[in-house]
């Protein structure tokens, strides 16, 4: 990508709440990020931390009516998503931004064949004849690297492994050739050589299309291999976003600290593995300043009042290294101002 390029999506200050029992949160709170083409976002943390429903509000397939999005951009091919008629997104998804969910099984639906159900997906962005969707199928099925596509179209979901019926579902995703991917957790079921195999896929099709993807996941692993930056989420906001070599080599934020150094490592002999302290807060009852204020090792006594501003490393390159941590105010990095 050049300078200047046009970024595949834009999200700016995203906010999505939820009507509880025990009242109304905040999910997504001021969320904010940039994917390039060919280039591949990670979203970090804790289960809770509200990487699902990020992806969910980019689509806008929150749960309703309980939830809503109530402010921020989504900003696609120049367009702002959030400012779209349900059936002006019914043309979108899959044909622009698509996603892939968790778990293949439940993504599939047992009573109808592969073919059957990729197809469906084709046919909602293209026109044609049974038998070309058919052949639009076949080849999806093939670019995602199920052997003998022709013959598995007609198999049910039963019939294929784990790591098959991912691909399957790759396949309905990438069917219709969109410019963004979520990949929600898309290697959770699979065993280590699968998945070692589904990222490289993933990494071959990014490469042979320029697509976007954004990997949400909880493994520093898949990160250091699928992603350019990082974004990691605490209790609903990004708390520390960069390179992903930034990252890794200066984490500036506690909670991206606390996660790497959970990460056991084979160079490390140790009697008992690094675990952080404590439970991410209830969202319906959150720390009046820094929400990691309660389980942070460094935590200063104004963490608890005020949530820290977002500052950003100065020797940062075109992606800003920044983070949202009161301790960064005695250094040399610099507080943004809104």
């Amino acid at each position: 990508m050049g300078a200047g390029a046009t970024p595949a999506i834009e999200v700016r200050d995203l906010e999505t709440q939820i009507d509880t029992k025990l009242g109304l949160i905040k999910a997504v709170d001021g969320v904010a990020f940039t994917v390039d083409p060919g280039e591949t976002l990670g979203i970090v943390g804790e289960s809770g931390s509200g990487k699902s429903i990020t992806a969910l509000s980019l689509l806008r397939l929150v749960p309703r009516p309980a939830a809503r999005i109530v402010g921020g951009e989504v900003i696609l091919d120049g367009e702002d998503l959030l400012r779209k008629s349900e059936a002006e997104m019914r043309k979108i998804r899959g044909r622009h931004i698509s996603m892939i969910l968790q778990d293949p099984q439940t993504s599939l639906n047992p009573v109808f064949s592969i073919g059957a159900q990729v197809v469906e997906a084709i046919a909602m962005h293209a026109k044609g004849s049974r038998d070309s969707l058919l052949k639009r199928a076949i080849e999806a099925l093939r670019h995602v690297r199920v052997a003998d596509p022709a013959r598995r179209v007609d198999d049910f979901p039963h019939q294929m492994s784990g790591g098959m019926k991912q691909r399957v579902v790759g396949a309905i995703a990438l069917g219709s050739s969109p410019r963004v991917l979520i990949a929600d957790e898309p290697t959770t079921a699979l065993d280590v050589t699968i998945q070692a195999q589904y990222l490289r896929l993933l990494k071959d099709i990014q490469a042979e299309t320029g697509l976007a993807i954004i990997f949400i996941t909880h493994d520093f692993g898949v990160v250091a291999r699928m992603c350019d930056k990082v974004a990691v989420m605490y209790a609903g906001r990004v708390v520390e976003y960069g390179p992903v070599r930034e990252i890794f080599v200066n984490p500036a934020h506690p909670y991206t600290r606390a996660l790497l150094k959970s990460v056991p490592t084979i160079e490390e002999d140790v009697e008992r593995l690094y675990s952080i302290r404590g439970q991410p807060p209830a969202f319906w009852d959150m720390p009046r300043g820094c929400r990691f204020e309660p389980r942070c090792d460094v935590a200063l006594p104004h963490c608890k009042q005020d949530y820290p501003p977002e500052f950003t490393d100065p020797g940062s390159g075109k992606t800003r290294h920044c983070a949202s941590c009161w301790a960064l105010e005695e250094t040399e990095w610099t507080r943004n101002r809104s």
